[in-house]
């Protein structure tokens, strides 16, 4: 029988990567990048910004007092994709069978590619050396019998790594590494089990789900599993996200009801655009309201009808469910998703004269703005945001 092989390609510190191929000053310096209001958080750092202890999902705050000599910078998030796009069709050339984890990583099934190299490790090489010469980047690979031990291998010698796994290693590589190491396993689980006297994957893999059970609950099965180095899931190779949305953290925190009002239309025109620029639409709509206190709150409502990418129906889906639930606290957060989703449809019939021609002059708007950027043609209510942000 053939053997599985799954790769997985990570990309180094990809947005500050990005950032330093760009602007060859930036080498060697520290670089993160992520929202740089006072309630921002890091995206990404540098090797040298990581050196100095910032990591992503810090505040922006304390990444400031940490790395004082860092460089700041905004995310450049369409510039970021455009790269992906890059490196997925590199990584297209490979395989077929790609699942895409976010913009800077993804899986492959490389299964029988082995035939056509010398050594499978040498896929690894071509992957890695295809993408530092055609987009200036480094990336680090893991190449394993199955998504878990590709996805650990991949970032056992970051940067610039490459690490394979051989059918009958996996528990003597996996025996002395934290239980960090296991998907699924954060700080609190990680705790309980340290606290029942496990203190390495080799400790799970000695166990059994039987006396794992009482620490873990029913993880417990899944943990031992992969302390053995199993994991049977598939790529997901033509996988449909589960929802589409947009969240704010505000520099200062919201008090009237107008700003209010500014930001779900915003955050209607962000979700509507994302929606249709992947030909979707959705049926239930969540809105997400974190006050200074932290209190957050979600709020839900599905249409009965087939479903919505329309910014008016999200906008007022929106306030009517902010209506109903709103505090009279001070607003930190504010939050849009779209879920339930489906491949957009049009039926001309269910359409009175005005939708039709609201449909049409919306199409023309994407057109221009895909081909021009967003600012190319704005709505009222957008430009004078816009407008003010730059006066």
């Amino acid at each position: 029988m053939a053997r599985r092989w799954i790769m997985h390609v990570d990309m180094d510190a990809f947005y500050a990567s990005v950032e330093q191929r760009d602007n060859p000053a930036l080498k060697g310096l520290p670089v993160i990048v992520g929202g740089l209001m006072e309630r921002g958080v890091v995206a990404t750092a540098s090797y040298e910004a990581r050196a100095c202890g910032v990591h992503s999902a810090m505040s922006m705050k304390l990444a400031r007092r940490l790395c004082p000599n860092g460089v700041f910078l905004p995310v450049r998030m369409s510039h970021y994709r455009r790269i992906s796009h890059q490196i997925r069709l590199i990584l297209s050339h490979y395989s077929p069978f790609i699942e895409p984890l976010a913009l800077d990583e993804a899986f492959l099934d490389v299964s029988g590619m082995e035939r056509h190299y010398p050594d499978i490790v040498d896929i690894g090489k071509a992957v890695k050396e295809e993408i530092r010469r055609t987009t200036g980047l480094v990336a680090s690979a893991g190449i394993a019998p199955n998504k878990f031990l590709a996805k650990l291998a991949s970032d056992l010698r970051k940067p610039d790594g490459l690490v394979w796994i051989p059918y009958g290693t996996e528990r003597q590589i996996l025996a002395p590494l934290p239980l960090s190491r296991l998907w699924g396993v954060g700080k609190v689980t990680a705790e309980a089990l340290q606290k029942a006297g496990y203190h390495t994957i080799g400790d799970i893999a000695a166990a059994s789900p039987e006396v794992l059970q009482p620490v873990v609950g029913n993880q417990a099965r899944r943990i031992y599993c992969l302390a053995q180095g199993q994991d049977n899931r598939p790529l997901e190779v033509r996988r449909r996200p589960q929802s589409v949305g947009n969240e704010h953290t505000y520099s200062h925190d919201l008090t009237q009801e107008a700003e209010v009002d500014e930001q779900f239309r915003l955050l209607a025109n962000e979700v509507s655009w994302r929606l249709r620029q992947n030909r979707l639409m959705g049926r239930t709509i969540t809105i997400k309201i974190r006050y200074a206190s932290f209190k957050t709150i979600t709020r839900s409502l599905t249409l009965q009808s087939m479903g919505t990418c329309s910014e008016e129906q999200l906008y007022f889906s929106a306030k009517r469910l902010y209506n109903k639930s709103k505090g009279h606290e001070p607003i930190r957060l504010l939050g849009l998703t779209v879920s339930q989703l489906q491949a957009y449809q049009v039926q001309g019939d269910l359409f009175s004269e005005d939708e039709e021609t609201k449909a049409k002059v919306t199409e023309a708007i994407d057109k221009l703005q895909k081909r021009f950027g967003r600012t190319a043609i704005m709505k009222g209510f957008l430009w004078e945001m816009s407008h003010e942000k730059d006066t």
